[in-house]
């Protein structure tokens, strides 16, 4: 009997010290994010130089790499769906149909604007020279940010307008997600 009451004293005392525990980390996250919250600005502008400069980056590249690079910006996830988009019931191994995609995707993206069958970031397959006419900040929260994006191409006389959501991951800032609208001509 006394070894069952002994027994049963150090489990209790065991629980208590697990709880007091937990409140501590519990109270060490709540700084953190605090932490966060007031270095937003910065890091909100950093996500908005960092998309400016990928952007125009990608463009400038060798258009023959233009899948390797677009792996380098964007999410494993988004790259996944944008290229599933790309290829919508194109006769290439591993395309889907529109309902397929739909199927697919619907539950983690805003499908209806996915750009199906347009490239990333532009819907046009000719173009000059892509600039960021405006980049503006729409929302921000913990590592998340969501731009108005317009992208220019004067000599076409086209604007892309999209909304882009920059996520910070292990440090570096990607594209999460692209909600894609009618191109304008000028």
């Amino acid at each position: 009997m006394k070894r069952t009451i002994v027994a049963s004293l150090f489990l209790i005392i065991a629980c208590k010290e697990e709880k007091k525990e937990i409140k501590t980390d519990a109270q060490s996250v709540q700084t953190e994010e605090k932490v966060v919250l007031h270095n937003e600005p910065n890091e909100a502008e950093a996500a908005k130089k960092w998309l400016e400069k990928s952007i125009v980056d990608y463009f400038k590249a060798d258009i023959g790499s233009e899948e390797k690079n677009m792996r380098k910006i964007t999410t494993k996830d988004y790259f996944d769906y944008k290229m599933d988009a790309m290829n919508v019931d194109l006769d290439v191994d591993g395309s889907l149909t529109d309902k397929e995609f739909q199927d697919k995707w619907k539950t983690r993206f805003d499908v209806s604007k996915a750009g199906v069958g347009a490239g990333f970031l532009i819907t046009a397959q000719d173009w000059d020279k892509i600039e960021v006419g405006s980049c503006d900040l729409e929302l921000t929260s913990k590592d998340e940010y969501l731009f108005n994006v317009v992208l220019t191409d004067k000599n076409f006389k086209a604007e892309y307008p999209s909304v882009i959501k920059v996520v910070k991951e292990n440090g570096s800032f990607l594209i999460a997600d692209v909600l894609q609208d009618e191109p304008k001509s000028n």
